[in-house]
């Protein structure tokens, strides 16, 4: 499968997912709430950290 491909399909599936209403409340909930909001950033930092240790950092 080729990049474009890939991307298009990722994109695809990001437009999907926020058009689903549970999705968008999420996202509302993210916004209005503060503490839900730094909680979701360290979440997504947390994730980041993980995932770099995982994969690696492309580094020889």
């Amino acid at each position: 499968m080729s990049a474009i491909r890939i991307a298009v399909t990722v994109v695809g599936a990001a437009v999907t997912m926020s058009r689903h209403p549970v999705v968008r409340a999420g996202v509302l909930a993210l916004a209005s709430n503060p503490k839900t909001r730094e909680a979701a950033i360290g979440a997504a930092y947390n994730a980041g950290v993980i995932a770099r240790h995982i994969v690696g950092r492309g580094r020889p």
